[in-house]
Protein backbone atom coordinates (compact mmCIF):
# COMPACT_ATOMS: atom_id res chain seq x y z
CA UNK A 1 0.00 0.00 0.00
CA UNK A 2 2.97 2.49 0.56
CA UNK A 3 4.64 2.37 -2.48
CA UNK A 4 0.77 2.44 -4.31
CA UNK A 5 0.54 5.95 -1.99
CA UNK A 6 3.38 7.54 -3.19
CA UNK A 7 3.14 6.95 -6.80
CA UNK A 8 -0.13 8.21 -6.78
CA UNK A 9 1.32 11.56 -4.69
CA UNK A 10 3.86 11.22 -7.56
CA UNK A 11 1.13 11.54 -10.17
CA UNK A 12 1.60 7.75 -11.33
CA UNK A 13 -1.41 5.16 -12.04
CA UNK A 14 -2.55 2.79 -9.82
CA UNK A 15 -5.08 0.25 -10.64
CA UNK A 16 -6.73 -1.87 -7.60
CA UNK A 17 -9.99 -3.20 -6.20
CA UNK A 18 -12.75 -0.92 -5.51
CA UNK A 19 -16.05 -2.52 -4.06
CA UNK A 20 -17.49 -3.62 -7.46
CA UNK A 21 -14.64 -4.28 -9.91
CA UNK A 22 -10.66 -3.34 -10.76
CA UNK A 23 -10.47 0.75 -11.08
CA UNK A 24 -7.98 2.68 -12.63
CA UNK A 25 -6.73 5.40 -9.79
CA UNK A 26 -4.62 8.77 -10.56
CA UNK A 27 -4.87 12.38 -8.67
CA UNK A 28 -8.09 13.93 -10.13
CA UNK A 29 -6.47 16.97 -9.65
CA UNK A 30 -3.42 16.98 -11.26
CA UNK A 31 -3.46 17.31 -15.06
CA UNK A 32 -0.43 15.16 -15.73
CA UNK A 33 -1.59 12.36 -14.29
CA UNK A 34 -4.93 12.58 -16.25
CA UNK A 35 -3.06 12.78 -19.54
CA UNK A 36 -1.30 9.62 -18.22
CA UNK A 37 -4.42 8.26 -17.39
CA UNK A 38 -6.11 9.24 -20.96
CA UNK A 39 -3.38 7.60 -22.61
CA UNK A 40 -3.42 4.39 -21.29
CA UNK A 41 -7.36 4.41 -21.42
CA UNK A 42 -8.89 7.07 -24.06
CA UNK A 43 -12.57 8.22 -23.01
CA UNK A 44 -15.05 10.12 -25.35
CA UNK A 45 -16.07 13.52 -24.82
CA UNK A 46 -19.31 12.10 -24.07
CA UNK A 47 -17.93 10.07 -20.92
CA UNK A 48 -16.60 11.16 -18.18
CA UNK A 49 -14.87 10.05 -14.95
CA UNK A 50 -15.90 8.74 -11.66
CA UNK A 51 -14.16 9.78 -8.63
CA UNK A 52 -13.33 8.37 -5.71
CA UNK A 53 -13.45 11.10 -2.28
CA UNK A 54 -11.11 10.06 0.40
CA UNK A 55 -13.51 11.87 2.64
CA UNK A 56 -16.80 12.69 2.43
CA UNK A 57 -15.57 16.75 3.65
CA UNK A 58 -13.62 16.74 0.03
CA UNK A 59 -17.11 16.44 -2.17
CA UNK A 60 -17.85 20.44 -1.59
CA UNK A 61 -14.45 21.60 -3.27
CA UNK A 62 -15.47 19.66 -6.24
CA UNK A 63 -18.60 21.02 -6.74
CA UNK A 64 -20.79 23.97 -7.09
CA UNK A 65 -23.32 23.11 -4.68
CA UNK A 66 -24.54 19.48 -2.70
CA UNK A 67 -28.34 20.63 -2.67
CA UNK A 68 -30.11 18.73 0.48
CA UNK A 69 -31.64 15.59 -2.22
CA UNK A 70 -27.57 14.62 -2.74
CA UNK A 71 -26.88 14.89 0.85
CA UNK A 72 -29.61 12.61 1.70
CA UNK A 73 -28.46 9.99 -0.74
CA UNK A 74 -24.61 10.31 0.63
CA UNK A 75 -26.25 9.48 4.17
CA UNK A 76 -28.23 6.61 3.06
CA UNK A 77 -25.80 5.19 0.32
CA UNK A 78 -22.17 6.15 1.36
CA UNK A 79 -19.69 4.63 1.98
CA UNK A 80 -21.05 2.09 -1.41
CA UNK A 81 -21.14 1.74 -4.62
CA UNK A 82 -23.34 4.93 -5.27
CA UNK A 83 -22.24 7.38 -7.42
CA UNK A 84 -23.44 11.21 -7.10
CA UNK A 85 -23.21 13.52 -10.46
CA UNK A 86 -23.88 17.52 -9.51
CA UNK A 87 -22.92 20.09 -11.45
CA UNK A 88 -18.85 21.04 -11.30
CA UNK A 89 -17.33 23.58 -9.15
CA UNK A 90 -15.36 25.84 -11.64
CA UNK A 91 -11.69 24.80 -12.34
CA UNK A 92 -12.67 21.21 -12.25
CA UNK A 93 -10.37 19.45 -15.18
CA UNK A 94 -13.59 19.43 -17.90
CA UNK A 95 -12.32 16.04 -19.21
CA UNK A 96 -13.75 14.50 -16.11
CA UNK A 97 -17.38 15.56 -16.33
CA UNK A 98 -20.12 15.71 -18.49
CA UNK A 99 -22.58 18.14 -19.19
CA UNK A 100 -20.46 20.46 -16.87
CA UNK A 101 -21.58 17.73 -13.81
CA UNK A 102 -19.14 15.76 -11.89
CA UNK A 103 -20.10 12.23 -10.58
CA UNK A 104 -17.94 11.50 -6.94
CA UNK A 105 -18.50 8.65 -4.47
CA UNK A 106 -17.13 7.45 -0.99
CA UNK A 107 -15.94 4.56 -1.61
CA UNK A 108 -17.00 1.17 0.42
CA UNK A 109 -14.32 -1.15 2.06
CA UNK A 110 -11.53 -2.02 -0.70
CA UNK A 111 -7.94 -1.34 -1.27
CA UNK A 112 -9.31 1.58 -3.71
CA UNK A 113 -10.86 3.18 -0.48
CA UNK A 114 -8.04 2.88 1.40
CA UNK A 115 -5.75 4.40 -0.72
CA UNK A 116 -7.59 7.67 -1.24
CA UNK A 117 -7.93 7.58 2.60
CA UNK A 118 -4.21 7.15 3.00
CA UNK A 119 -2.89 9.52 0.16
CA UNK A 120 -5.56 12.08 1.04
CA UNK A 121 -6.02 12.47 -2.49
CA UNK A 122 -9.60 12.48 -4.95
CA UNK A 123 -9.03 9.65 -7.13
CA UNK A 124 -10.13 8.46 -10.72
CA UNK A 125 -12.11 5.12 -10.68
CA UNK A 126 -12.80 4.51 -14.41
CA UNK A 127 -12.61 1.08 -14.61
CA UNK A 128 -9.32 -0.92 -15.28
CA UNK A 129 -9.91 -2.34 -18.84
CA UNK A 130 -9.09 -1.27 -22.18
CA UNK A 131 -12.22 0.00 -24.19
CA UNK A 132 -14.17 -2.53 -25.48
CA UNK A 133 -13.35 -5.05 -23.43
CA UNK A 134 -15.73 -6.41 -20.57
CA UNK A 135 -14.65 -4.52 -16.55
CA UNK A 136 -12.00 -6.69 -14.77
CA UNK A 137 -12.17 -8.16 -11.37
CA UNK A 138 -8.70 -9.61 -10.26
CA UNK A 139 -5.04 -8.19 -10.42
CA UNK A 140 -3.92 -11.11 -13.04
CA UNK A 141 -6.52 -9.86 -15.10
CA UNK A 142 -5.58 -6.55 -15.41
CA UNK A 143 -1.79 -7.02 -15.56
CA UNK A 144 -2.54 -9.47 -18.77
CA UNK A 145 -4.69 -6.16 -20.34
CA UNK A 146 -2.37 -3.78 -19.99
CA UNK A 147 1.28 -5.82 -20.03
CA UNK A 148 2.68 -2.92 -22.04
CA UNK A 149 1.83 -0.30 -19.28
CA UNK A 150 3.64 -2.37 -16.51
CA UNK A 151 6.50 -2.92 -18.74
CA UNK A 152 7.10 0.95 -19.61
CA UNK A 153 6.24 1.41 -15.62
CA UNK A 154 3.74 3.56 -16.65
CA UNK A 155 1.01 1.82 -14.14
CA UNK A 156 0.91 -0.03 -10.51
CA UNK A 157 -1.17 -3.07 -9.71
CA UNK A 158 -2.24 -3.51 -6.20
CA UNK A 159 -2.32 -7.60 -5.68
CA UNK A 160 -6.14 -8.73 -4.80
CA UNK A 161 -9.49 -9.68 -6.15
CA UNK A 162 -12.31 -7.81 -6.16
CA UNK A 163 -15.68 -8.91 -5.35
CA UNK A 164 -17.23 -8.54 -9.25
CA UNK A 165 -20.78 -7.68 -9.86
CA UNK A 166 -22.28 -4.42 -11.19
CA UNK A 167 -20.55 -1.11 -11.47
CA UNK A 168 -21.87 1.77 -9.34
CA UNK A 169 -24.92 2.98 -9.49
CA UNK A 170 -25.49 6.57 -11.04
CA UNK A 171 -27.39 9.45 -10.49
CA UNK A 172 -27.68 13.11 -11.72
CA UNK A 173 -28.92 15.38 -9.29
CA UNK A 174 -30.56 18.66 -10.11
CA UNK A 175 -31.81 20.75 -7.39
CA UNK A 176 -34.48 18.61 -6.34
CA UNK A 177 -34.68 16.72 -9.10
CA UNK A 178 -33.09 12.93 -9.66
CA UNK A 179 -32.43 10.92 -12.86
CA UNK A 180 -30.76 7.73 -12.82
CA UNK A 181 -28.47 7.28 -15.70
CA UNK A 182 -26.71 3.58 -14.69
CA UNK A 183 -28.47 0.65 -12.68
CA UNK A 184 -25.72 -0.31 -10.97
CA UNK A 185 -24.88 -2.11 -7.76
CA UNK A 186 -27.69 -0.13 -5.46
CA UNK A 187 -31.02 -0.26 -7.61
CA UNK A 188 -33.13 2.67 -9.11
CA UNK A 189 -36.09 1.58 -7.06
CA UNK A 190 -33.98 1.80 -3.54
CA UNK A 191 -32.24 5.39 -5.03
CA UNK A 192 -36.15 6.88 -6.21
CA UNK A 193 -37.95 5.59 -2.96
CA UNK A 194 -35.47 7.47 -0.95
CA UNK A 195 -35.42 10.53 -3.30
CA UNK A 196 -39.44 10.61 -2.65
CA UNK A 197 -39.16 10.13 1.14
Amino acid sequence: MNEAVAALRAGQLVAAATETLFGLLADARRPEALDALFSLKPRGSDKGVPLLLPARNAWEQLVSEVPPLAARLADAFWPGPLSIALPARAGVDARLCVDDTLAVRLPGPSPAAELARLSGLVLTATSANPPGVPALSSAAQVRAAFEHALAERKLLVVDGIAPGGPPSTLVVVRGASLRVVRQGAISAQEVERLAQG
